[in-house]
């Protein structure tokens, strides 16, 4: 069985919190792929009538330009859970990853939506607390509780590094 990291949502519309926490994002893919993780790119496209952010084929719903993009695995979901993508399902079973490891936005959102159905699913998965963000900056530790709460380790970056 393999890991992988997995990022979530750090987009152009992402613009409120996510700068605070892309260099140590970077810092977490570049020790991902020093252990030869699998390193996962979740896009989010917003397909609801009238959106204004997260639109297909728009500046907004790109990966942010800060981000170190180090490998073709972007996967685009139009809902909440990761798992909800067909595609990163299939390269989930076909790599036979059973280890996560989870950055990204939104922490009540789609950080919380992916992270339950994995730990719920039966995948082992880690939490990089100080690699996830929120529109709501008071919610997140409510958040990291959470995740322990469904399952998950909840660590910072530097803990993962030094294990």
């Amino acid at each position: 069985m393999s890991k992988a990291l997995v990022v979530i949502d750090i987009q152009n519309d992402i613009t409120k919190n996510y700068r605070g926490i892309i260099d140590r994002i970077n810092s977490a893919i570049d020790w991902a792929q020093s252990y030869q993780m699998q390193i996962v790119y979740i896009q989010h496209n917003n397909i609801s009538v009238g959106t204004r952010t997260f639109k297909p084929g728009t500046k907004g719903a790109e990966l942010a330009p800060e981000l170190h993009v180090v490998s073709d695995n972007i996967f685009v979901k139009t809902k909440a859970s990761a798992l909800t993508c067909e595609a990163f399902t299939e390269f989930i079973d076909k790599n036979e990853i059973d280890e996560f490891y989870v950055c990204g936005a939104d922490a009540v959102g789609c950080v919380k939506s992916t992270t339950y159905n994995m730990a719920k699913t039966g995948y082992l998965v880690h939490v990089i607390s100080d690699c996830v963000t929120s529109y709501d900056l008071k919610k997140v530790d409510e958040m990291l509780k959470y995740y322990e709460e469904k399952g998950c380790e909840v660590k910072r970056l530097d803990e993962y590094i030094t294990a």
